[in-house]
């Protein structure tokens, strides 16, 4: 790497954010691949799961597995999950089978209203109430766990946290749905869905695709460091989930249910 500084430039070595394709298969069929950061990729899958509406508790989730990689030694890749779904066996032709970047979360979706998932689990009666004062720590709680963003400032990161602040779960990725994907997943898998009265914290901004993963988790409040779209806010008002934006130096937007911050 070359790096200019003003008039000059030096030569030196960068640490870059890792980014490789994960191939998701339930049952043995290809489902999509999504291109991600290595590393907690059961949960990634998991997370992607249930953003699908393909399963919506630890139950239905028998099992995950990596499968052989395409390496041309022979080696397994590592790149490669399939999933093992309990009951009534998904109709994959009625989802995504495609590729999608680290970027977009959407991709092969025909209209807004196919995403319109409606949740198993209705986040408006969630009593949750959580003091001004714990929202605008979670910026800065969310990034002292952003280790690997330290060394290569090129990743998005998601984290669950307590009504009270505490950190429970922070995932890092280059696509900011996979880190929400990533703390949704561990959820599943630690039998903690619907996730009632916990707080979501994402680095970057509010999406349509984001608010729709946090009420498909049974998550009631949606907090972004940067904007909201004019789509999430629209659904987060339909959900009755509480959508913060602009979340930054003990300030925010609150786009809906504001009732829950006192």
């Amino acid at each position: 790497m070359v790096r200019l500084d003003g008039d000059g430039r030096s030569g030196r070595p960068d640490s870059l954010a890792a980014e490789e394709p994960l191939e998701i298969r339930i049952g043995g069929e290809p489902l999509t691949v999504t291109m991600r950061t290595p590393g907690h990729d059961f949960d990634l899958v998991a997370g992607f799961l249930v953003g699908e509406g393909l399963v919506t508790t630890a139950e239905e989730l028998a099992a995950l597995r990596y499968c052989a990689g395409t390496d041309p030694d022979g080696a397994n890749t590592y790149n490669v999950v399939d999933a093992t779904v309990r009951g009534a066996r998904p109709a994959l032709s009625a989802h995504r089978n495609l590729l999608t970047t680290s970027a977009c979360g959407l991709c092969g979706r025909d209209t807004v209203d196919a995403v319109r998932t409606r949740s198993r689990w209705d986040v408006a009666p969630d009593p949750l109430s959580v003091p001004a004062a714990v929202l605008y720590d979670l910026p800065g709680r969310l990034r002292a766990a952003q280790r690997a963003f330290d060394s290569t400032g090129g990743l998005h990161a998601a984290g669950l946290f307590g009504a009270d602040g505490t950190p429970l779960c922070v995932r890092e990725d280059v696509g900011r749905h996979n880190a929400v994907d990533k703390v949704v997943g561990w959820a599943l898998r630690e039998g903690r869905l619907p996730l009632t009265g916990h707080l979501l914290m994402v680095s970057g901004r509010a999406s349509f695709e984001l608010t729709q993963k946090a009420a498909l988790a049974g998550l009631p409040l949606l907090a972004a460091v940067s904007a909201p779209s004019s789509l999430a806010v629209d659904l987060a008002e339909e959900l009755g989930l509480t959508l913060v934006g602009f979340l930054r130096e003990r300030s925010a937007n609150v786009y809906s249910r504001a009732d829950r911050i006192r």
